[in-house]
């Protein structure tokens, strides 16, 4: 793909030329790229499913921008520089699932009040952490919600656990489209 800087000639085109390239306008640019060519093969299961899932991306987009609350908070993402919309930002968030970066136990000995803290990172933000803590024989010891202080997913434990060893916490990250990411880890 090329782009066409100031020239008169191909300044504002769109469309397909022949068989051989197509003009599109992109952020107030001309932009040149190859034609299409036909497909001759029948999509595999895994083409398939990203197509579904794109479309179920684009129909997420559409039902924030028809929201003005929502719309709003995408819009804040927006990089008009590089010609990124709320609708590209809320597809991308819809494409894109939560990251659990770190799961730090070093505060976490069994008591309540004790603390876990976990970093989670979106392409547009976290909406919920969860943690539940399981014995060794997967018996549930307890679960609840972190809290977000900002840089971190803060929980306080509210059991008391005394034998930790082959404990199980799970965490898993929400975003707004409700994509979910887990990670568990082995005390």
């Amino acid at each position: 793909m090329a782009e066409s800087k100031n020239n008169i000639i191909t300044h504002g085109l769109s469309g397909k030329v022949g068989d051989l390239i197509v003009f599109s306008q992109r952020n107030g640019k001309t932009i040149v790229s190859r034609a299409p060519r036909d497909k001759t093969t029948e999509d595999t299961q895994n083409q398939k499913d990203h197509k579904r899932k794109f479309q179920r991306a684009i129909l997420y987009s559409k039902g924030v921008m028809s929201n003005p609350d929502t719309k709003e908070e995408y819009e804040a993402k927006v990089d008009r520089s590089r010609g990124i919309t709320a609708h590209n930002v809320a597809v991308a968030d819809f494409l894109n699932a939560p990251d659990i970066d770190s799961i730090d136990v070093s505060a976490y000995t069994g008591k309540v009040g004790d603390l876990i803290k976990i970093v989670a990172l979106d392409d547009f933000a976290v909406k919920m952490v969860t943690v539940k803590i399981e014995n060794g024989d997967g018996t549930l010891v307890e679960e609840g919600q972190a809290v977000d202080n900002g840089a971190e997913w803060i929980y306080t434990a509210t059991a008391n656990n005394a034998d930790l060893s082959g404990d199980k916490i799970t965490i898993t990250a929400t975003d707004n489209p409700d994509n979910l990411t887990e990670k568990s880890q082995t005390l």
